[in-house]
């Protein structure tokens, strides 16, 4: 009996017994004036009462319920009006509100859920914020290259090797800036984008295989082994979208891996999904780095030693849910890294 009076009443059963006891307490007072005038001898027990008075003391009782609620129903409405004053505070931009409401089930189920809702737009506004300033740095950043060797050539008393050497960091720079502008609108394009077209059947470890050969300056400049295990699997899809997986996922893993590394790569498939896993020996990553590891121009190396924007593994999740499908990533700090994605 004492869990069920400790347990969060509904609602409706708190309405139901909030009316029911407006009702009681008006019959009671009602009782209490009518005792009080055949007490009096203002009217007899057996007497009648003339049409009038008794409309007029039906009147009166609908006065005092009408009564009772209005002063009653501030204190069961005092929740709903600490929502809307929290609610008033998130749209001027305070997302630091919260709300506790304790006792009613479903109010205490919104002030759970209004709490969870400002956590989040709290994130996401900390997130917007980092995403404009880590543009506008990572463009900005060869716009000033640019321009700076551009005004060194213009000089004269430059010799044949110093002008070729700011040519190449011009064109490099270029390349930057042109694969930067590339990241942001594909990502932009598959965030507003719920349903992949243009499916067809095709290999994928063929495509993978393909995406290896595509990558080998990369990975034979720093000597690096590559492993490739690949069962033979036939997936319907698009395959232009598919192949960013494998390219950004095979480019990060190079990227962070030693000279003379070893990258193995898997591929599996189930009568329920198929599983991709690359597996690098390089400097892997700490706990903030694996929570942060797929936001928006975030990356781990903040001395900005590994070339990148913080764009690919953003566009690698965000096509991996278009396939209905997850990524994974298990790594320690200098004990590499292993991302499996299953679709």
């Amino acid at each position: 009996m004492r869990d069920f009076f400790t347990k969060r009443l509904s609602l409706a059963i708190t309405l139901v017994m909030f009316v029911f006891s407006v009702m009681v307490a008006t019959v009671l007072v009602a009782a209490m004036i009518t005792f009080a005038l055949q007490h009096l001898g203002i009217i007899s027990k057996n007497s009648q009462l003339p049409l009038f008075p008794l409309v007029a003391f039906l009147g009166f009782c609908i006065l005092l319920g009408t009564s009772l609620t209005a002063f009653l129903s501030k204190k069961a409405l005092n929740p709903i009006r600490t929502v809307i004053d929290a609610t008033h505070k998130v749209a001027d931009g305070d997302f630091t509100v919260q709300v506790n409401i304790k006792g009613i089930g479903e109010l205490e189920e919104l002030s759970q859920s209004f709490n969870k809702m400002t956590q989040e737009l709290s994130g996401i506004e900390t997130l917007r914020s980092d995403f404009v300033n880590n543009f506008s740095h990572e463009f900005k950043t060869p716009i000033v290259s640019l321009r700076g060797f551009a005004k060194l050539l213009k000089e004269n008393n430059l010799t044949e090797e110093e002008r070729q050497e700011y040519l190449d960091i011009i064109i490099t720079e270029s390349e930057r800036l042109a694969a930067l502008s590339t990241n942001v609108l594909a990502l932009s394009k598959y965030e507003n984008l719920e349903i992949i077209t243009d499916k067809a059947p095709f290999r994928l470890d063929e495509q993978i295989r393909k995406t290896i050969v595509l990558m080998e300056p990369k990975w034979a400049a720093k000597e690096i082994n590559i492993n490739v295990e690949l069962d033979e699997v036939t997936y319907s899809g698009n395959e232009d979208l598919t192949q960013q997986i494998w390219l950004n996922l095979l480019d990060n893993a190079i990227k962070f891996s030693n000279g003379g590394g070893l990258i193995q790569i898997t591929l599996t498939k189930t009568k329920e999904e198929i599983c991709f896993i690359i597996q690098d020996n390089g400097s892997g990553m700490d706990e903030h780095t694996k929570a942060h590891l797929f936001d928006k121009f975030y990356q781990g190396d903040t001395s900005h030693s590994k070339s990148g924007n913080g764009l690919g593994l953003a566009l690698v999740k965000r096509i991996v849910q278009l396939c209905y499908g997850e990524i994974y990533v298990e790594s320690e700090k200098d004990c590499g890294s292993i991302f499996i994605v299953r679709i």
